[in-house]
């Protein structure tokens, strides 16, 4: 079992943390480990490299991104 990593606390998470700032920021476990949902609004996917090459060094990370709609993004989305 690896010792918890303390980026928090030391300041690597502080470098991808900055833009964007999250909507929302849900911790929990996931499949036995210490995870996290993290929401934020992104129009140009080629910005997410910034943001997840950072974690992926500073914190050892597993990323997952998925796009979410809102209840009238989705309304908007549908044919009429």
């Amino acid at each position: 079992m690896k010792p918890p990593r303390t980026a928090a606390s030391d300041g690597r998470s502080r470098s991808w943390s900055k833009p964007p700032v999250p909507k929302a920021a849900y911790f929990t476990m996931i499949d036995g480990e210490r995870g996290g949902y993290v929401f934020f609004e992104e129009t140009d996917q080629a910005n997410l490299t910034k943001y997840n090459e950072p974690m992926f060094a500073a914190l050892d990370a597993h990323i997952e991104i998925a796009p979410v709609l809102t209840l009238d993004d989705l309304k908007r989305g549908l044919p009429d």
